[in-house]
């Protein structure tokens, strides 16, 4: 049984940072993709990245696209998200998740693909 917990959020000023950590524990995480996902309030659980076992291949969605980064080191099982200029609209509660494999370009995003997920962290961004 793996069992994934997050760090790293906060409160951060619009225009801020901040790095998420995804600590794994009971299982190797270099034999799955990663995701991470986010859940405001009122509103459903999304995508955010998705990165491939060996880190080579990446997603992002559009909303959070060149702001911020997903990375994972196997050799200390932890995936990270690298959050920068931080809007609003980021608040939620972040979520790490481990695939079920290898990176599968047209599952990455869908929650239903992951089976195992993390407590989450609280992102607050002010304005």
């Amino acid at each position: 049984q793996v069992q994934l917990v997050e760090s790293g959020g906060g409160l951060v000023q619009a225009g801020g940072s901040l790095r998420l950590s995804c600590a794994a524990s009971g299982r190797t995480l270099s034999t799955y993709a990663m995701g991470w996902f986010r859940q405001a309030p009122g509103k459903e659980r999304e995508s955010v990245a998705a990165i491939s076992r060996s880190g080579g291949l990446t997603y992002y969605a559009d909303s959070v696209k060149g702001r911020f980064t997903i990375s994972r080191d196997n050799a200390k099982n932890t995936v990270y998200l690298q959050m920068n200029s931080l809007q609003p609209e980021d608040t939620a509660v972040y979520y790490c998740a481990q695939g079920l494999g290898a990176y599968t370009g047209s599952r990455v995003a869908d929650e239903g693909w992951y089976n195992y997920w993390g407590q989450g962290t609280q992102v607050t961004v002010s304005s």
